[in-house]
């Protein structure tokens, strides 16, 4: 049975937990909330969920180490778990792309995500798949980090709610349909 490992970054603490870098984590909360047989649980550098679904074995990751430090995580669940390169999604915000706008890619730079760096620099590699949410780039020169560690404003969160479902439903399909076909079904969603 292929394992599939989706990975949410995000920030952890309660100050971060409402914030758009955070976007990550709160998709990895709505495939917990369409597959309930999924259960995190605290365990060596993240939270942790494993579960069969559609007969393919799956594990959810919200690293437990800052955004900056999540190359760690990744590195040590793809290890422990032999885990395949092209197996791994990882979720991310994108300052890029306009707000709730999906974009899924085999690999790509970093584009000035520290995150994404991180992973790049733990991994050797920057041939592995994510998934981008678009959070917008609502700020002034010099604002970007308390815009990306700010908090959602009610019209945001009207306006992403659907969108963080899509994504969920994105990740779900890039274990069982492979990249090219989600690709091909959420893009641009």
């Amino acid at each position: 049975m292929k394992k599939i490992l989706i990975i949410g970054l995000g920030n952890i603490g309660t100050k971060y937990e409402k914030t758009r870098h955070n976007i990550g984590f709160l998709i990895i909360d709505e495939i917990i909330k369409i597959c309930p047989s999924f259960n995190l649980k605290n365990k060596r550098l993240g939270y942790i969920a494993t579960s069969c679904y559609k007969e393919h074995y799956f594990f959810l990751l919200k690293p437990s180490l800052y955004m900056n430090c999540s190359g760690q995580s990744i590195k040590y669940w793809i290890n422990k778990e032999n885990i395949q390169i092209n197996n791994i999604l990882v979720i991310t915000d994108d300052i890029n792309l306009s707000l709730g706008i999906l974009r899924i890619r085999s690999k790509g730079s970093d584009g000035g995500h520290n995150g994404l760096k991180n992973i790049q620099y733990e991994l050797k590699t920057y041939n592995y798949a994510r998934l981008r949410f678009g959070i917008g780039n609502n700020f002034c020169k010099g604002e970007k980090n308390n815009y990306v560690l700010g908090t959602w404003t009610q019209k945001e969160l009207k306006k992403i709610n659907t969108k963080i479902n899509i994504a969920a439903e994105a990740a779900l399909s890039f274990g069982i349909l492979g990249l090219q076909k989600t690709m091909n079904l959420y893009n641009n969603k």
